[in-house]
């Protein structure tokens, strides 16, 4: 089990090492293989650093519980000094996945607010009567905020609902090594789709 490679180390090694997989995940300098070349072989080491920048990522993306990281550490004698690592950095960590996130896109959905309109038929014979939902995003680019508003029909909406559901799914609840994952996108799309169902309802 990778969490046991960790009994290699001596527990001023294993502290050293967990700061600087920090460090790397946070966009700084990454652990050097020549520091610990005669304890672990290249195999070994990389499925160690993998290990490890999975573990931080998790635990401070809010998906692992202090004792899901010691069920996941096993056998492994520097568990304390892994959770000491985490709490001392855990704020670090999450502000640094955040960061890596919102770099992907330069636009971030910022706010939204909605109004419900009855759009009259151009048809004179029919009293129809066709309800139309405005939509409006603040969202933010660049540092700046810019709104946008739209109107949909219910069939519009039904489009944008399905588009946001499968967005929503794709994205994981787990991170692979140094990729964070995007909680606060995950619950703003969850959130949004399920104001937008229902809206939809009340057309």
């Amino acid at each position: 089990m990778t969490a046991l490679l960790l009994n290699k180390f001596s527990d001023s090694e294993c502290r050293k090492l967990c700061h600087a997989v920090v460090d790397g995940v946070c966009g700084r300098k990454q652990p050097q293989r020549e520091d610990y070349s005669a304890i672990c072989s290249l195999e070994e080491w990389l499925d160690l650093n993998k290990f490890l920048a999975k573990l931080f990522c998790l635990a401070a993306g809010g998906h692992s519980s202090d004792e899901e990281v010691l069920a996941a550490l096993s056998d492994a004698k520097h568990k304390d000094i892994l959770l000491s690592v985490l709490k001392a950095r855990r704020q670090e960590l999450s502000r640094a996945l955040l960061d890596k996130t919102t770099s992907i896109s330069s636009a971030v959905l910022s706010d939204f607010d909605w109004q419900l309109k009855l759009a009259l038929s151009s048809d004179k014979i029919s009293s129809l009567q066709t309800p139309l939902l405005s939509l409006s995003l603040d969202v933010r680019e660049n540092g700046a905020l810019r709104p946008v508003t739209m109107e949909m029909t219910r069939d519009e909406l039904n489009t944008l609902i399905s588009s946001l559901e499968a967005a929503n799914k794709i994205f994981s609840p787990h991170c692979s090594g140094l990729v964070p994952y995007n909680m606060m996108s995950q619950y703003l799309i969850k959130i949004f789709s399920q104001k937008l169902r229902t809206l939809n309802k009340s057309m």
